[in-house]
């Protein structure tokens, strides 16, 4: 072979390396998409945080007029069955579902993430004994878990959080053990080993950054879980006594309500519709962008 045909196959090997990593580098886009949720959930979040300082009514404030008005320039979302302004309720309403779902996810991510890890990583009876862990609370029925735990305690912003969050431990935590399964035996991890680097170095500086990946997308997904599981428990009377989504749309449920004035839960129902959806598409895009797999699971 000539070296003009070597130079022009090389070229030509080169050439489609490059089509692959442009075709590679397109699919890898997070998209408009993702940043509209993101847009919208950051909006959400500073609206929620803010809300003492914007000019919206007081929440519990009652109507001097005629109640179960509908959406108008005044109330936005109308008012409920007490003249409430169902616009400024589902404001402060995010406030506690939007900390409820946080404090979930971001407890079943340090406990069940922690746990993972550790059964990934040392095996053995180590794995076995916190794997089984994991497949009893999978098996234990959620609801009747949360039930027990809302109905023995008091329903408190952290009882109620806390409760969601051990639910999410094993999701979590059998996500972050395959991932570990899979890192662990990558040559930066030998690499580490050999070089005499504790067992505590290897989980936190090489494999925690890793893991924290899969995790992130799974974090999205679950808090939008979290939120919705927080309005089941309002039906049941058993979520926070405070304003929540969950609240609010179960103080519209009524027949009549829902017959004569169905803005008083659809409403709400419309704002927690948006931010699962928003939630769910970021984690969605977040997964397919760090190609994480769901046959880790």
């Amino acid at each position: 072979m000539s070296e003009t045909e070597t130079t022009g196959e090389s070229s030509h090997v080169e050439a489609v390396l490059m089509d692959d990593d442009m075709v590679d580098a397109v699919k890898k886009k997070l998209g408009v998409g993702f940043w509209i949720a993101v847009g919208w959930l950051g909006l959400l979040v500073a609206t929620a945080v803010l809300a003492p300082f914007l000019p919206f009514d007081d929440p519990d404030k009652l109507a001097s007029g005629p109640a179960r008005t509908g959406p108008s320039l005044d109330n936005w979302f109308g008012t409920d069955a007490l003249g409430r302004d169902v616009f400024a309720r589902t404001v402060y309403g995010a406030r506690v579902s939007l900390v409820v779902g946080f404090i979930a996810i971001v407890f079943g991510m340090v406990v069940g993430g922690s746990l993972g890890m550790i059964a990934g990583y040392f095996r053995g009876r180590v794995d076995q004994l916190i794997s089984f862990l994991f497949f009893t609370l999978l098996s234990f029925p959620g609801l009747i878990l949360a039930l027990l735990i809302t109905s023995t305690f008091d329903r408190t912003l952290r009882t109620v959080s806390l409760t969601l969050g051990v639910l999410a431990v094993a999701p979590v935590g059998r996500l972050a053990r395959a991932a570990t399964l899979v890192f662990a035996e990558r040559e930066f991890v030998q690499a580490a080993r050999v070089i005499g680097a504790r067992h505590f170095r290897i989980l936190t500086r090489e494999l925690l950054p890793v893991v924290l990946i899969p995790m992130a997308a799974l974090a999205l997904l679950g808090m939008g879980v979290a939120i919705v599981a927080e309005g089941g428990l309002a039906f049941l009377q058993l979520s926070v006594e405070d304003i929540s989504w969950g609240v609010i749309i179960n103080d519209g449920r009524g027949i009549r309500d829902l017959q004569e004035n169905p803005h008083v839960a659809l409403m709400p129902i419309g704002v927690m519709f948006l931010t699962i959806l928003a939630l769910n598409f970021a984690g969605d895009r977040v997964r397919e962008y760090f190609d994480v797999r769901e046959t880790a699971f």
